[in-house]
């Protein structure tokens, strides 16, 4: 009796340790990381080096050394982040194209209203 007992309490005491194991990423997962990392790295270069982007940052003060330095420098979560949502970045005005098509607009508003008196 005294016999199970201890065995029994050793038992207890073992399942009672707390484990201090830690998930590890298998070398497939950490080289997706790099590969990810990579693709929203270049990604994100193609368009900081596009010509009108690199205008508007060079005239507010930016070289495309220091830009090229702060992407490299961002977070893998934040670059990522910042990939995905490069689609919707809108530039700042209209292009001729656009102001164009707004004057073929008012000028078809106006000939409808005019016609329409």
């Amino acid at each position: 009796m005294l016999k199970r007992s201890i065995v029994f309490f050793v038992l207890l005491v073992v399942a009672a340790i707390p484990a201090f194991a830690a998930p590890m990423p298998s070398k497939a997962m950490a080289n997706q990381s790099l590969d990810a990392r990579a693709a929203d790295l270049a990604l994100v270069r193609d368009v900081v080096a596009n010509q009108q982007v690199a205008q508007a940052l060079a005239a507010r003060g930016f070289t495309q050394e220091q830009i090229n330095q702060k992407v490299a420098q961002l977070s893998n979560q934040d670059l990522h982040q910042l990939a995905q949502n490069l689609n919707q970045l809108q530039a700042a005005g209209f292009t001729n194209q656009q102001w164009l098509w707004i004057l073929i607009g008012a000028v078809a508003v106006l000939i409808i209203v005019v016609a329409a008196s």
